[in-house]
Order: structure tokens, then C-alpha cells, then sequence
């Protein structure tokens, strides 16, 4: 068994003939074929699909009934040694003199239960009471199909069953049949109340303009309500088409996302293959305590049979189906990618703009480096006096060049501030860094400074030898300091650090660290990256458009250690924390799902990151990544306010609360344990 925590499941649309039992049953052993062959371990087929869903009257042959039941055995039998398995088919079933529409859920050669319709729709082009009894109306909680009284030949029947793979307690499938999960309270809602992580649709939904939108709608929202994954399987070529046309709509979704989805009107039988992580589900139902509590309302108090099975075989071989998304923080897909832009500054400029109003029109302060995480704040911040109907000019901008400024971030600092209309200020703060130096008798990189001016300070700085100018924290923090010292006595700051950073610690102790509202806070470096290159895109033209760009291609670097001899970035963030879109990832995967180390880097293998990363790479920045975030807890336990943003915060307030001096020993143990080459 891998170190996923996934299933692997398919839904299946086969192309079938109406009331051709016979080739129904063939083409559905077909697909299970082809299904265990990639090593599929749950695979749910359409409504009705061994007869066909628009049979109408003929359901109330005996003729068709008969063959229905024989096809079911037969398929029982074939799959004990076909198929290993769990699978789930439509067909009518006669129990207490009334056909209900069920689903035969058959695990290797055993059939499972029967899980008949609940709902049937007889309103527009649907029929269904005509031909079946709904699932409230039945009396027998057991059934023979074969003609025997002998409880030892029936088989559990009901909507109130659950199958529960009793080597894999995380796998519990809930059934339900097309039209349960459009009503209000389908019975998927209630079978994951009572337990089941994975919930199956056996549908025959017709076409019709704007139906496919809602319904993937539909299947998306009832598995992020119900923490679940979701098979959704449709009738597709072959039913009639005398008045519906049905497309063999196949989806798979996970908590609110659709992972995977068929096209519709093929020719041929369609399959689609994804992995639904049972382990993130489990961890979000833990965490999201108020969904336990569904089953303190009395209406959805229902007593549920659990139906056992041994699944034994790997849930999911690997490579994995599914995509492993690099950038999970950044939106995918041009079609979404201006709605959730605008989002992203909507909630920004909306919690800047309510601390603004409530403080009144005090001097509002920022500081602008000409780098990413600065120049997000400040667009930020003009989007908030734009909204609020304020001039630009009430946003007190302060660029403070040091012993690391290069040129090319201080021009774009100084580009950003003019072009964008703001009050803006220049401090050096070298000269004021050198006298702290001096009061703390500290001696930057181990030279003399007595005596020395800015000048001459910086003219030593310059002629070090590379490998000496690249260590010495006080050097680094009395600059960092010194900017937010002047900030603050300037005016309400506005705070520019992000998520990433504060994950890593990546900050200095009540310098960049500290501000009085920091709109960046839950914002991760990968997406600050991403909505500055939007901005230049699609918000700004002429120079300011040019400068975003810049910033974008600009390396990160909080520019504290002095720059090469030829004025370029020798700093560089990402050479000695590790690369952003790698922690993002880690960031993404440790905090939103709750995997462990390990998980972490299986997933890792197989996501298209930009930047080509042995596995032994990704283990040590992950390791990296492991080491300070434990370590640097103590900073973001006294953050400033600032809104959430996106699906993951760290502050104490809201979604992270970790104690200072918890130990990563048993994090860090977790990747050495059993490596993976």
C-alpha cells in the first residue's frame, strides 16, 4: 500500500443497447477489465445500466426482470476472479411485489447489498413512479434473488447501507441513485454523517442547454458539503433517444473540486480514472468539528448497517491519475483567473479599508523596496484610497536605501512611487545603521569602523572578499529594525510580509516582522508573484506596467549583505531557504491537508514544477522547511492583524495556534523512516 492515503476509482458511461441484457452485461465485464487493468479499486457504472434507464414499460416484464437478475448473478461469479475490486450496477429488482431501481454494489465474487432509489422524479420528461416504488415505501431489509427464504441466500437491502473495507477503515462507500442527490437532503448527506468518506451516483441525467454546468455544480458542492469524494456515473450512448438524449457525463470530485470529467455524446463506452485522498478527507472532517454535529439533529439521526468487505489490494498503484498541482495556492485556468485576482485584492483592500475607516484619516506609512512582497502592499493600499475616495497622496511612502540596495530595486521603488501618484520620501538609512554599529560596539564582518564615514564604510564593504560579506545577523537586523523604527514613528504602517515568509520565519523579530495591519500576511510568495504579474498584465500600462514586470523578474532578496562589485543581488532568498515554490507546496500540503513529511514528498515526485528538483533536493529543503517552521512559531505567535485571505493562515487569532517550543523531531524522523529513493 503506498504512502498516499488515495483510492483509485473510476466512473464508467459503456455503451449499452436497450433491454439488450445480454450485450449490456458484456460491455460492462468489459469495462471492469479494462478498469482492473489500471488497477482501479472502486468503479461505479450508470443507473439501470444492465437494461437500460429508458426501458419505460417494458421494466414490468418478467422477461426483463428475469434477465436482469441473471445478469447480476452472472456478473457476481464472473467478478471473483476478474475484478478485485469494488464495483456498483443499476438494474430493477422485484422485492415485496414492487420494482424499485437499485444499485448492486458486488466486491469479488459477493454481493454486497442493494441500495434502491429514494427519489423518483415523474414531473417534465421523467416517469419514474410509473415504473418503480421509491426506497421509502419498502419492507423487506433482505432479499433472495434466487428464489430461496434462506437468510444465507439474501442479500441486505436498503438505503440505510454502508460498505466498509475492513483492512482500510478510512474506505466507507454511501450509494445513492441520480435523483437523491438533487434534493434538498440527498441520501449521500446522511450516509457521510454516519461515516462514509466515499459516495457514489449511479445516474441517468439527460442533456439539456446549461444542465451540464449545474450539474458538475451539483456533484462539486455535495462533495465539499459532505468532506467526501463523489463518483458520479451517467447514462451515455446507446439509451434511446426518442425524446432525451443522454451524454455519458462521468465526474469525479473531492471536497468541492472536480478532479476528474468525462466528455460527453462519445461513441464509445467512456471511463474516466482519478484518486480520491481518503486521508485529507479524514483530516478535514477532524478538523472541521462542527460537521460531526449534523447528527445531533434529530431529522438526520439515522441508524445506518455497515456491510464489511476486505478490500485487499493497493488502492491506488502508482503514478498517481490525478494531477499533482506545483502551485496550489495559484489559480489555474484563464476562465477564473480575473474573477480571482479581483477576489484576492477585494479582500485585501476590504480589510485595509475597514481599519482605515475606523481609525479615521491618520498618516498612512509603507515601506517600498522596489520587491515583490512591497510592491503588492502599495498597489494594495492605492486600491484602498482609490475605493475610499481618498487622494493617493494620504499614502506616506518611505523608501530606505542600505548597504544592500541595489540599483535596479531602487530605481523601481522610486519609479513605483512617482508613477502611482503617492507622497514619497527617501531615507539612507546607512549612515544612522553605522552609528547603531558603533553604540553596540559591534564590528560588521569583523572591521574597524571607528572613524570611518558612510562612504568609506561602504567603499570596505565593497572590496570584501565574497565569502567574507555573506554572515553576520546583527548587521543584517540593526537595517531591518531601522527601517520599521522610522516607519513607525512616520505614520500607520502598513505591513508587506508574506505567508511564505512567516512560515520560514524568514523575517526579522519586530522589524518587517511587525507593522500595524499587514495585508500580505496570508498571502504566500508564489501567488504575491502571480498578482503583481496579473497587475502589470492586465491593471497598468505604460510605466508603471513596466516596472511591475521588472519586479516580477527581479530576484527575491531582502537585500541586507552588500552587493557584488558589479551592483548585482548576491542575497538571494531562495539559494538559502530553498526555493518558494517548493515551500509553498510543503506549506500548502502540511497546513490545508494535514500530510505528513513523507506524504509530502511522494507527492512532490510528481508535480510539474518549474524548477527541475532531485528527489533528494525536495527532501532537503523539505526537511528545511520542516526545521523552521517549528523553530520560528514564536514570531507568529504575536503577529499583527491582517485578512485572511485564501484557505491557509498563520495567525494566532484565526487558523494556526502551536506552542513556541513544540519539537519537529518526530516531523524530521518521518522522512528518514523507510526512505524514498
Amino acid at each position: 500500500m503506498n504512502t498516499l492515503g488515495w483510492i483509485r476509482v473510476a466512473a464508467v458511461a459503456p455503451t449499452l443497447q436497450v433491454a439488450d441484457v445480454a450485450h449490456n452485461l458484456a460491455a460492462t465485464q468489459q469495462a471492469l477489465q479494462e478498469a482492473e487493468s489500471a488497477g482501479v479499486a472502486v468503479c461505479i457504472f450508470p443507473e439501470m445500466g444492465l437494461t437500460g434507464y429508458t426501458c419505460n414499460d417494458l421494466f414490468h416484464q418478467r422477461t426483463l426482470l428475469r434477465a436482469s437478475i441473471d445478469a447480476l448473478l452472472a456478473l457476481v461469479r464472473w467478478s471473483e476472479s476478474a475484478f478485485a475490486g469494488l464495483f456498483a450496477v443499476g438494474l430493477p429488482v422485484e422485492v415485496d411485489g414492487q420494482i424499485f431501481n437499485v444499485a448492486a454494489v458486488i466486491h469479488r465474487g459477493q454481493l454486497l447489498g442493494l441500495v434502491p432509489k429514494r427519489y423518483l422524479p415523474n414531473y417534465q420528461e421523467f416517469y419514474d413512479a410509473r415504473y418503480f416504488a421509491s426506497a421509502a415505501t419498502l419492507r423487506s431489509s433482505r432479499v433472495s434473488l434466487i428464489g430461496s427464504r434462506d437468510r444465507a441466500d439474501s442479500v441486505p437491502i436498503g438505503t440505510d447501507l454502508l460498505f466498509q473495507a475492513s483492512d482500510w477503515p478510512a474506505l466507507t462507500l454511501g450509494v445513492e441513485i441520480c435523483e437523491d442527490v438533487w434534493m434538498p437532503v440527498p441520501p449521500s448527506s446522511l450516509q457521510a454523517l454516519n461515516g462514509a468518506t466515499l459516495l457514489a451516483n449511479l445516474s441517468a441525467s439527460p442533456e439539456g442547454i446549461g444542465k451540464v454546468g449545474y450539474r458538475r455544480q451539483l456533484i462539486a458542492s455535495q462533495s465539499g458539503r459532505c468532506l467526501a469524494g463523489y463518483i458520479y456515473a451517467a447514462a451515455g450512448g446507446g439509451e434511446s433517444t426518442t425524446d432525451l438524449v443522454f451524454g455519458g457525463h462521468c465526474l469525479i470530485a473531492e471536497n468541492g473540486t472536480i478532479l476528474a470529467e468525462s466528455p460527453r455524446f462519445q461513441s464509445q463506452s467512456t471511463c474516466i480514472i482519478s484518486e480520491i485522498d481518503l486521508e485529507r478527507l479524514q483530516f478535514a472532517r477532524a478538523q472541521t468539528t462542527s460537521f460531526a454535529t449534523g447528527t445531533l439533529t434529530p431529522e438526520l439521526a439515522t441508524p445506518m448497517r455497515t456491510i464489511a468487505f476486505r478490500l485487499e489490494r493497493d488502492p491506488a498503484p502508482l503514478p498517481p491519475r490525478r494531477r499533482i498541482d506545483a502551485h496550489p495556492f495559484v489559480p489555474a485556468g484563464h476562465s477564473e483567473l480575473r474573477d480571482r485576482c479581483e477576489e484576492i485584492f477585494s479582500i485585501q483592500v476590504g480589510g485595509l479599508s475597514k481599519r482605515l475607516a475606523h481609525l479615521g484619516d491618520l498618516p498612512v506609512t509603507i515601506g517600498v523596496s522596489g520587491g515583490l512582497d512591497s510592491t503588492l502592499a502599495l498597489l494594495v493600499a492605492c486600491k484602498t484610497m482609490d475605493r475610499r475616495s481618498r487622494p493617493r497622496r494620504q499614502i506616506q511612502a518611505m523608501t530606505m536605501p542600505g548597504f544592500g540596495t541595489t540599483n535596479r530595486t531602487y530605481t523601481n521603488a522610486k519609479l513605483l512611487m512617482s508613477e502611482l501618484g503617492v507622497s514619497s520620501e527617501e531615507i539612507d538609512i546607512r549612515g544612522l545603521c553605522l552609528e547603531q554599529f558603533r553604540q553596540l560596539r559591534h564590528r560588521p564582518f569583523g572591521l574597524e569602523i571607528d572613524g570611518l564615514t558612510v562612504e568609506q564604510f561602504t567603499e570596505q564593504l565593497r572590496q570584501l572578499p565574497a565569502e567574507r560579506r555573506r554572515h553576520d545577523l546583527t548587521f543584517e537586523n540593526v537595517q531591518a529594525r531601522m527601517r520599521t523604527s522610522l516607519l513607525m514613528n512616520r505614520g500607520f504602517v502598513i505591513g508587506t510580509g508574506d505567508l511564505s515568509e512567516l512560515a520560514l520565519g524568514w523575517c526579522t523579530y519586530n522589524a518587517d516582522h511587525m507593522s500595524m495591519y499587514n495585508v500580505n500576511g496570508s498571502v504566500p510568495k508564489t501567488l504575491v508573484k502571480f498578482l503583481v504579474n496579473w497587475a502589470a498584465e492586465h491593471q497598468f500600462q505604460g510605466a508603471v506596467q513596466a516596472v511591475l514586470r521588472d519586479v516580477v523578474a527581479t530576484e527575491i532578496s531582502p537585500e541586507l549583505l552588500p552587493p557584488a562589485p558589479d551592483g548585482r543581488i548576491e542575497q538571494t532568498t531562495e539559494s538559502l531557504v530553498g526555493p518558494y515554490e517548493l515551500h509553498d507546496f510543503f506549506l500548502f500540503h502540511f497546513l490545508r491537508a494535514g500530510a505528513s513529511p513523507r506524504k509530502i514528498l511522494e507527492l512532490a515526485r510528481y508535480a510539474d514544477f518549474d524548477g527541475d528538483y532531485s528527489m533528494e533536493t525536495i527532501r532537503h529543503w523539505l526537511k528545511g522547511f520542516v526545521r523552521r517552521f517549528f523553530a520560528s512559531q514564536y514570531k507568529r505567535s504575536c503577529l499583527p492583524d491582517g485578512p485572511k485571505v485564501g484557505s491557509v493562515s498563520l495567525s494566532p487569532r484565526g487558523d494556526w495556534r502551536m506552542p513556541t517550543d513544540a519539537v519537529a523531531e518526530l516531523w524530521l524522523r518521518d522522512l528518514d523512516a523507510d526512505a524514498i529513493p
